[in-house]
């Protein structure tokens, strides 16, 4: 099924400067798999070294926090919106 993932300005640079792409899944996590397998160079910024999600990247499905559900094993359908927040961090 047909899931749209919304990429943030500062990865668009590795997804052919498209804001927006569509994959088919059925979970969160096929759908990032299918991301990355679609745009190589996008997987070491959203992925650790073991294989997990960076700690300052937030996942939204439909404007929830992905955190508080299944993570990503949470389920998607067709219509649903994948939304990649990179945390940003500063100060004085």
């Amino acid at each position: 099924m047909s899931i749209i993932i919304e990429i943030p300005s500062a990865l668009q640079k590795y997804t052919n400067n498209q804001d927006e792409v569509e994959v088919n899944a059925t979970t969160v996590g096929e759908a990032f798999e299918g991301l990355c397998n679609e745009f190589k160079d996008l997987k070491t910024h959203l992925y650790d070294e073991e294989g997990k999600i960076r700690s300052f990247i937030n996942v939204y499905l439909n404007d929830e926090d992905i955190r508080y559900a299944d993570s990503l094993a949470t389920k998607t359908q067709a219509g649903d919106s994948i939304q990649i927040v990179p945390s940003i961090a500063g100060g004085i």
